[in-house]
């Protein structure tokens, strides 16, 4: 091959290059799409009777008595 046969063939694997890279990006679409898109997610206000906060104590209020009459034994495991 001669000098000029060489310059000529990457010439042309250049433009032929160009003219790929110029159809795909007139094209407008990616080769490879991208598969995470991000979806829109609404996020509607907590309802204010069934999240509000009441005022409990901060311990249990036991008995101070206890009537052992109606006390029942724990069960035996098998």
């Amino acid at each position: 091959m001669q000098l000029g046969e060489i310059i000529a063939n990457f010439f042309a694997a250049l433009l032929l290059l160009c003219i790929l890279s110029v159809v795909f990006l007139l094209a407008g679409k990616p080769l490879w799409p991208d598969e995470g898109q991000a979806r829109m997610v609404i996020l509607l206000p907590a309802d204010a009777f069934t999240t509000a906060a009441i005022k409990a104590p901060t311990h249990l209020h036991l008995p101070d008595n206890i009537d052992t009459r109606i006390v029942q034994p724990r069960p035996e495991r098998d």
